[in-house]
């Protein structure tokens, strides 16, 4: 690109960033796409380097750009474009009966239908997943386990495994070992462990809102009464908020997503999940925390979990390797702290132990060091997929909607006009094979009917984009029809 300077100046730096800043805002530059790397243009105008990237912090400082390690800088924000940000939940309390197991099943049994495009589905797609050095790790397992690993794995599970889960726990504040450890059959198989563990019929458990339906269901299914609580998009849960539910009821559990909630994508700071795990602690109240996406970060560094901060045993840390590894391998981890007996006990009897080969062949995989490696190319592709829906969804879509922005993870939230029934665009948009999940899949009350849920976990695409743009016209279609 060419610079035109208006003269000497002791702010160069603002005359480089202001041409950008225009070119962003006339998009000329969109969404996602990366600036020239500060050698390149430091040698094309002869500045240094120095002043290049003052410019670029400028720019950062505005929101304008953000800087990828070992990547460079891409644009990630234009007012004129971006759709408005959703705003904090505010559930009822008042729960009415609605059955959406026919739209949680229709959901996941279209996923079976051939070329459908799946927003719906919160995984990595195989396209971007090891799978070659996976199937390597797997075949050497299966040859160095007893029996190829067709034996009982011990209860606890796959001790190489739990050693490099502990091992990696340093990445988020944690410090455990091995024997603080237990493995499951995926992060949902923990969190079902924990909530058996934890309560019982008639109790009440507290969880955001929205909240991952599978948590909804379940809870239902043993009984359980659940408070939904309010949910800021960008922070979850507010310590405040809490407080003030848990002197109004009688909250035996709470379960959050801390880090990329599903669906809405927050991250809980720091600082805020210090201040609850000190408020639960002090209530006696356990918390259940899923840290599924902790480690799908778009920073410098990983977000620290709730677990990280827990003194007294109180926290039950559930995570996997579904979101970042290997979906289908169904190998999932919990450090519940104080009630580790509960769930061995819990273990044994519902499935004995968890699948042995692949647990050894994940437990092989961690410690090679190939993970980061991998996690660093993923992060990557997710950040720059983020960037690109978000790009498409304000181009394709009408201009009210509002929408979530993650700083990491798979999952966009999008809130629609209030006239509009995103089961009823689910069921006109699977006529053209393109599927998303419903927003009232993930509540209890009657809410979230104009909300969605898009994941970007897929390799961007002209395919993807063309999906998107049928999506946003149907949705302008159902503007038009109903205004």
């Amino acid at each position: 690109m060419k610079i035109v300077f208006k003269g000497k100046s002791d702010h160069l730096y603002l005359q480089i960033a202001e041409t950008f800043q225009k070119q962003i805002l006339d998009e000329v530059l969109k969404i996602g796409d990366k600036l020239p790397s500060v050698r390149l243009l430091s040698k094309e105008h002869a500045i240094s380097v120095s002043t290049i990237l003052q410019a670029y912090y400028h720019l950062e400082a505005k929101g304008l750009v953000e800087s990828r390690p070992q990547s460079g800088y891409y644009v990630s924000f234009n007012p004129s474009r971006f759709p408005r940000k959703i705003e904090k939940s505010d559930p009822i309390q008042v729960v009415k009966n609605k059955n959406v197991e026919a739209i949680i099943g229709e959901v996941y049994d279209d996923l079976a239908m051939d070329g459908v495009v799946k927003f719906s589905l919160s995984v990595p797609s195989p396209e971007i997943l090891p799978l070659a050095r996976l199937n390597k790790a797997m075949i050497q397992s299966l040859r160095d386990l007893p029996a190829n690993g067709t034996s009982y794995e011990k209860i606890q599970g796959n001790e190489e495994l739990r050693r490099q889960v502990a091992r990696w726990s340093m990445h988020w504040g944690g410090h455990l070992q091995a024997d603080d450890l237990v493995t499951t059959a995926g992060c949902m198989n923990a969190v079902s462990y924990c909530l058996q563990a934890i309560t019982k019929p008639g109790d009440t458990i507290a969880v955001e809102s929205p909240v991952y339906f599978g948590v909804l269901r379940f809870a239902q299914s043993i009984g359980l009464k659940i408070l939904e609580l309010p949910t800021d998009p960008d922070t979850g849960v507010d310590p405040d908020d809490l407080r003030n539910a848990l002197e109004q009821h009688d909250i035996k559990a709470c379960f959050f997503v801390t880090n990329f909630s599903n669906p809405t994508g927050y991250c809980m700071p720091d600082e805020q999940k210090e201040a609850i795990v000190k408020l639960l602690s002090k209530h006696g109240v356990p918390l259940i925390e899923d840290d599924l996406y902790g480690d799908v970060y778009f920073g410098n560094k990983r977000p620290r979990s709730c677990k990280s901060f827990d003194e007294e045993g109180n926290v039950l840390w559930c995570s996997s390797i579904s979101k970042t590894l290997a979906p289908g391998y169904r190998v999932g981890w919990v450090a519940p702290g104080k009630y580790i007996d509960k769930i061995k006990s819990l273990k044994l009897y519902h499935c004995i132990t968890s699948a042995t080969a692949q647990q050894a062949a994940l437990g092989s995989f961690l410690a090679t060091g190939r993970y980061e490696q991998h996690l660093r190319k993923l992060r990557q592709t997710l950040h720059t997929n983020s960037l690109q829906f978000t790009r498409a969804i304000g181009e394709y879509f009408p201009e009210e909607i509002k929408l979530s922005t993650p700083k990491g993870g798979f999952i966009l939230w999008l809130e629609l006009a209030e006239h509009i029934d995103t089961y009823q665009l689910y069921q006109e948009a699977m006529q053209q094979k393109i599927s998303f999940a419903p927003g009232t899949m993930f509540t209890l009350q009657d809410r979230y009917q104009n909300c969605m849920r898009l994941s970007y976990g897929m390799p961007w695409s002209a395919e993807v984009e063309q999906a998107l743009k049928k999506l946003g016209g149907l949705v302008k279609k159902m503007n038009g029809s109903m205004a």
